[in-house]
């Protein structure tokens, strides 16, 4: 199960290596040079908005497909149908939903035009993941890791090319290139599932849509926690700021790096849920698999968050043209948030697997609490500041109390062995980097500060390739 799970992932990490960065800064981060931080701060506050309620367009059905799919592989073709129809169901109270959200906070014609598309992009992103669940419960990796690039590859040619041509753009151009390169991905998968299910049936059966709900409903609730707890940053600090917009604008600008690793974060998470499923209902051990993929994902983010954190001023001149100053105590508490994200990705990952649903459900309540309070309380004086102080407060919270439930729940073994070197690791990166902040800055003390971060995880057994070759080998 390991060497499928690192195959799959080097095989993912590469694709999504080669597209999404590009498309995250040399798209949308041109996009918001040429338009501004303030109305690119407003197409970032809807987004939002149209992220909040999109899992009522699934109410769990995916991580619920994934999970089934993975242990019994032969009910694909009898319920997609059955699915597909319940989802355009889903989409119409999603659609309402969201647009009555909007007339709350008070939002004008413009604001309602642009969220509109964004609904409907939504329901393509939604409509795509549904198709790529049934390619990660068959375990097919490989066709899921090309359809998950597909609609950035296309935005990339698209937008491009208007970038190239004129010095002009507008946000509404890119929302609409958004909705062509989603509908596009989504046919396309679409027609590959049909070679490997067949055409399915469409029907409307109440009685199988009301027991689907019934059993996807805690998913559903967890992610709707998940998803208020993450994104309503932007939402309030637009809202209740002076100077909303263009905060909300700054804090994007903080996000977009966040945002573009959580991307990769995801992919652990993609590959080791059905891993996971499938090793609890074989009743198989899931220590091996959880150590490797723990090791490379918090490891990793480690490091990331150091070179970031300490190069903060830099990489956001590499990105941006404006408000630089601005952005940097925002970028560096989004960034730090990022460990605590990491260890929910793979925690809160294993307890959704193993079916620990209301513990997971009582956490988010939780950090909503943790998340909204210290909003309203630092927005005012901080601005973007203050909300990544709360989102950084919300990670952390969220990501140390799965962790601890975990520890109790799988009795994992802790001793002064198996604990220093994760110590020695952390303050080896973090002496590495600050030393070099305090020289002068050069292109190569980049490169060393990463050869040398890199080389403390094989050092310090994050990463063991003698391990993980041994594993391969017993695999096999």
């Amino acid at each position: 199960m390991q060497k499928k799970f690192i195959l799959n992932l080097v095989l993912m990490v590469f694709l999504n290596l080669l597209v999404k960065p590009f498309s995250i800064f040399g798209i949308d981060a041109t996009i918001q040079n040429r338009v501004g931080a303030e109305e690119y701060g407003l197409y970032f506050t809807l987004l939002n908005v149209s992220f909040l309620f999109n899992i009522l367009m699934d109410l769990g059905i995916n991580n619920f497909t994934v999970k089934n799919i993975a242990q019994y592989p032969h009910i694909v073709s009898r319920y997609m149908g059955k699915l597909l129809s319940f989802r355009l169901f889903l989409f119409l109270f999603y659609s309402i939903t969201t647009l009555v959200l909007g007339a709350i906070i008070g939002y004008g014609s413009r604001e309602f035009s642009l969220l509109g598309f964004l609904i409907i992009n939504q329901f393509l992103v939604t409509l795509i993941a549904y198709f790529r669940s049934h390619f990660s419960g068959f375990l097919f990796f490989k066709t899921e890791a090309f359809i998950s690039i597909l609609d950035r590859l296309l935005l990339i040619f698209l937008c491009g090319a208007i970038l190239l041509s004129t010095s002009e753009f507008k946000i509404e151009w890119f929302i609409w290139i958004q909705t062509l390169c989603y509908g596009l991905t989504a046919i396309i998968a679409f027609m590959v599932l049909l070679k490997q299910i067949g055409i399915p049936q469409f029907s409307w059966h109440w009685t199988f849509s009301k027991a689907i709900v019934k059993k996807s409903l805690p998913y559903a609730l967890l992610i709707l926690l998940m998803m208020i707890y993450t994104r309503s940053d932007s939402i309030i600090l637009e809202r209740i700021h002076t100077n909303g917009k263009h905060e909300a604008g700054i804090y994007a600008q903080g996000f977009r790096l966040l945002d573009a690793f959580f991307l990769f974060g995801m992919i652990f998470s993609n590959l080791l849920f059905p891993l996971f499923s499938k090793l609890f209902r074989t009743q198989k051990s899931i220590l091996p698999l959880l150590k490797t993929g723990a090791n490379l994902l918090i490891g990793g983010s480690l490091l990331i968050v150091a070179f970031c954190y300490f190069n903060s001023e830099f990489i956001i001149r590499l990105i941006y043209q404006h408000n630089i100053k601005e952005s940097l105590p925002s970028f560096q508490w989004l960034m730090l948030s990022f460990i605590g994200m990491c260890f929910s990705l793979i925690f809160g990952t294993l307890l959704t697997a193993q079916g620990s649903l209301k513990i997971l459900i009582f956490y988010s309540a939780l950090a909503i609490l943790v998340n909204l309070s210290m909003n309203f309380f630092l927005i005012q004086s901080l601005g973007a500041e203050g909300a990544a102080i709360a989102a950084f407060t919300t990670q952390t919270f969220i990501g140390m109390v799965q962790f601890i439930y975990c520890s109790r729940m799988f009795n994992f073994e802790f001793s002064v062995k198996r604990v220093y070197p994760y110590v020695l690791y952390v303050l080896s990166i973090i002496t590495i980097f600050y030393f070099f902040q305090s020289l002068n800055f050069s292109y190569l003390n980049l490169v060393i500060e990463l050869l040398l971060g890199t080389f403390s995880l094989f050092i310090f057994s994050m990463i063991n390739l003698k391990e993980l070759k041994e594993q391969f080998k017993m695999e096999e």
